[in-house]
């Protein structure tokens, strides 16, 4: 399941990446997102997945479910959340203002 997972996350990381490098700032915004969700995969997969009982639920059990890594990775998804909505409000913004969304013709409006 663990190689699955890394596989995954590779593919998120290089989709994340190509889309990064593109000209669009709305596809900026995409890859930054698939990028945050592949960060949050791979901290879920470092943690290690195993299956077990929710820890304190019953004390005879052997094999208990850390829930920290689970919890770091909430909280992250709601930071993404808000860093997402942001970048939304201001790429729209953007294309309010200079009427493009391509990244060459932006820098080249700031210039003059």
């Amino acid at each position: 399941m663990e190689i699955i997972m890394s596989i995954t996350v590779g593919v998120l990381f290089m989709v994340g990446t190509y889309l990064l490098l593109s000209k669009s700032l709305l596809r900026v915004v995409i890859s930054l997102i698939l990028l945050s969700h592949g960060a949050h995969l791979l901290l879920l997969t470092l943690a290690g997945l195993q299956r077990g009982a929710p820890p304190l639920s019953s004390l005879d059990e052997a094999a208990y479910t850390d829930p920290l890594p689970q919890a770091l990775i909430l909280t992250a998804i709601v930071i993404s959340f808000g860093v997402t909505s942001f970048l939304l409000v201001l790429a729209y913004r953007t294309y309010k203002e200079h009427k493009t969304d391509n990244l060459d013709q932006l820098r080249g409006s700031a210039d003059e």
